[in-house]
């Protein structure tokens, strides 16, 4: 997860592989998508635009895309840290272009509309960190819990929906538990579930997401960043266990040679290669999952 170990890992990995990693960076609005992501259909072919979402605290401005005609699987995306910006609607248009509808939260919105930070900002930069990290304390599992299914209410009431399959949910770095408590919250609905660099799935706390698993019915993907698995190497072992127990269908996986943030294309440490993996991961556990 993202902390001062994950920064020293950031800046030793960067100074062995500065030019090693490719990086996209400006596309706005769904410019160059098609070029920068393999198989994405183009924005033409999508609704997409702002949504604001009623909820337990008020009202979440988030962010939708579907195709323009037709009733889809809904995916519900949790982001990273630095929150709903263009690289995650960016994200859920590529994953809409797919056959599903997608809606990417706010999860900051009780403070603040999207974006809370500016384009191009990273996690470690000082003044970013001071931006998000009070955002980010002031969420728990109980918002998690009642924006989970606020959002997912939303989804049932929308045209786009396929109110006859099953929902997905998936987490970026915070959003990591987001999702473990989403699929808890709603395992009526949700089928398929994915962490990508979650962190603190697995704790020692009496509120740990992994202790929800008994409650839940998805399948799940759980791709774990190299250096967060060697911060918490018990983590993984923890989470198949419960899984096992619980009779779901876990994958996870270590993803060596990757640091934590890979996946998202804005990150510094994005990893086109084994961003595109885990994508692909992605894409068989939702066809399988919500058909």
């Amino acid at each position: 997860m993202c902390d001062e170990h994950t920064l020293k890992d950031w800046e030793e990995y960067l100074k062995n592989k500065p030019v090693s990693r490719r990086k996209f960076t400006g596309l706005t609005a769904g410019a160059g998508l098609g070029a920068a992501f393999p198989g994405m259909a183009t924005a033409q072919r999508l609704t997409s635009g702002p949504v604001d979402v009623l909820t337990h605290d008020g009202v979440a401005d988030c962010y939708m895309s579907h195709p323009p005609s037709g009733s889809y699987p809904a995916v519900l995306i949790w982001p990273d840290v630095l929150g709903l910006r263009p690289a995650f609607m960016d994200m859920g248009r590529r994953l809409a272009g797919y056959g599903y509808t997608v809606l990417v939260a706010n999860p900051y919105y009780r403070d603040a509309r999207a974006p809370v930070v500016k384009a191009g900002a990273s996690f470690s930069d000082q003044a970013v960190r001071d931006t998000v990290i009070p955002l980010a304390n002031k969420l728990s599992p109980e918002t998690h819990f009642t924006d989970a299914r606020a959002f997912i209410d939303f989804l049932e009431r929308h045209d786009a929906v396929a109110h006859d399959r099953k929902m997905a949910t998936i987490g970026y770095c915070i959003g990591g538990p987001m999702v473990m408590r989403t699929a808890a919250a709603r395992p009526d609905v949700i089928g398929a579930a994915a962490s990508f660099h979650g962190g603190g799935l697995a704790t020692t706390a009496d509120n740990s997401p992994h202790l929800l698993i008994p409650d839940m019915k998805a399948d799940f993907l759980v791709a774990i960043a190299e250096n967060d698995d060697m911060s918490d190497p018990q983590a993984k072992t923890t989470l198949r266990d419960s899984f096992q127990a619980a009779g779901l269908n876990a994958e996870i996986e270590v993803y060596d040679g990757a640091q934590h943030g890979w996946t998202v294309f804005d990150s510094t440490v994005y990893d086109q290669d084994l961003a595109e993996r885990a994508w692909n991961r992605l894409l068989a556990l939702l066809k399988e999952a919500t058909a």
